[in-house]
């Protein structure tokens, strides 16, 4: 496709950004695609985000239990956004099993961008969130023009912790009685990459 930009991620393995005349985005890894959310994606959205065990790492804006209406309203939300794409869908061989996005913070902090991601527990442990949060965060620093990318992991959530070590990303800070979830008090970890550091560290370290 005319306009393909091959990028690097910090894993070493490639993948595309792909730019048509309707500035879609996917993101290709080794083993995932990476792209907007659509229509198509409303039920396969629904059998991997309605578990307890992914609602209770996110914030409450992402509900338990998750039906089919929530799924419609997410996807809507998504798809309705002007590019350059923010939120995209994890897909293994076209199914959405989870999602990654990167939120801009506002006023002196708009070159910062918060990630978010989740993979459903069935695909857990094959390295999958490794691979889009490496991919999202090359895409956030070269094309939404981050100057940093940070993420807040819930202090029991030691899953997250190193998905975002084996990334780049490096841990600043407790954020100490910063959430509570489910009636439950707890610290938030502080992880954040840095453009400048990201992008020119040896993908094969």
């Amino acid at each position: 496709m005319a306009g393909d930009r091959p990028l690097r991620g910090r894993a070493g393995y490639p993948f595309l950004l792909l730019s048509g005349e309707d500035a879609m985005t996917v993101l290709t890894t080794r083993s995932l695609t990476l792209r907007p959310w659509r229509a198509s994606d409303v039920s396969a959205l629904v059998v991997h985000a309605n578990d307890r065990r992914i609602s209770q790492n996110l914030r409450d804006r992402f509900p338990h239990p998750y039906g089919r209406t929530d799924a419609e309203s997410w996807v809507e939300f998504a798809s309705s956004l002007p590019p350059p794409h923010r939120h995209l869908a994890i897909c293994v061989e076209d199914e959405a099993i989870g999602s990654i996005g990167i939120d801009a913070f506002e006023d002196v902090h708009r070159r910062t961008g918060e990630l978010g991601y989740w993979i459903g527990a069935a695909c857990w442990g094959r390295g999958y969130a490794t691979e889009a949060v490496v991919a999202m965060t090359t895409y956030g620093f070269e094309t939404l023009e981050f100057a940093r990318i940070q993420a807040a992991v819930f202090e029991w959530n030691p899953a997250s912790t190193r998905v975002l070590s084996k990334a780049g990303y490096r841990f600043e800070g407790t954020l100490r009685s910063h959430v509570v979830k489910d009636g439950r008090l707890g610290d938030a970890l502080l992880y954040a990459a840095i453009r400048a550091e990201h992008l020119h560290r040896d993908p094969d370290r």
